[in-house]
């Protein structure tokens, strides 16, 4: 266990610090260029906007996983409208989202209800959501598809970016697993917290995925 912490602390203080240096070097460009244009300023500010959304994630997970582990969450079930669990999950995405020009699609029969803990889930969708954002391309869609048989209640996920390969897909829920094509900004922790919520839930969640076609996250909670 202690050996899986120091890998943890190596992986969490490099994960700090790429961003860390990167908006270092964006605000001293600013600070040296003060008769810098309005349209590269804007550009770099934008930038670091989105590097301190990054950190905040990163922390914030970190602390929500911690809690996972030192088994002290608690889970407040009760009946929540699938439809508000998603709504609340596109707002904590919002800043992303409008940085990538990306729409989000959703489509599902407004009257289905999940017996969950809402906080929780919505954190699950959420991490998904920026996952599927940080894999399309500016401009791209993500769709949200909800519905629910005799069986199960569903909620698909999916986005027409990149797409993981192959060998990367049975890792993407592992704790700081990164990709081959993951970008710089991209940490691989917020799909193993959401996997952990779900499956406390009583929940499983798979991925398909087709390189430059994109990726599809299925959540299914067996009624």
């Amino acid at each position: 266990n202690k050996i899986n912490l120091k890998d943890s602390l190596g992986d969490i203080s490099h994960q700090l610090k790429t961003p860390l240096t990167s908006i270092t070097i964006m605000i001293d460009n600013i600070l040296d260029n003060p008769d810098m244009d309005e349209k590269t300023r804007k550009k770099f500010l934008i930038n670091i906007k989105r590097e301190i959304i990054n950190i905040n994630f990163l922390v914030m997970s970190l602390l929500k996983l911690s809690k996972f582990d030192a088994n002290v969450v608690k889970f407040n079930k009760e009946e929540v409208y699938i439809k508000d669990i998603i709504k609340e999950s596109i707002k904590n995405v919002s800043m992303i989202k409008e940085l990538k020009n990306i729409s989000i699609k959703v489509s599902g029969d407004n009257n289905i209800k999940l017996l969950c803990d809402y906080k929780w889930q919505v954190e699950s969708i959420t991490n998904i959501l920026k996952n599927s954002i940080e894999h399309t391309d500016k401009y791209g869609i993500v769709e949200i598809n909800y519905s629910e048989n005799k069986l199960y209640t569903r909620i698909l996920i999916k986005d027409n970016g990149k797409g993981i390969d192959s060998e990367d897909l049975s890792h993407i829920f592992d704790r700081f697993y990164k990709g081959k094509k993951c970008s710089e900004d991209s940490i691989g922790i917020g799909l193993s917290l959401s996997k952990t919520i779900i499956e406390k839930e009583g929940g499983s969640i798979t991925a398909k995925s087709t390189p430059n076609v994109g990726t599809i996250f299925t959540i299914k909670y067996l009624k």
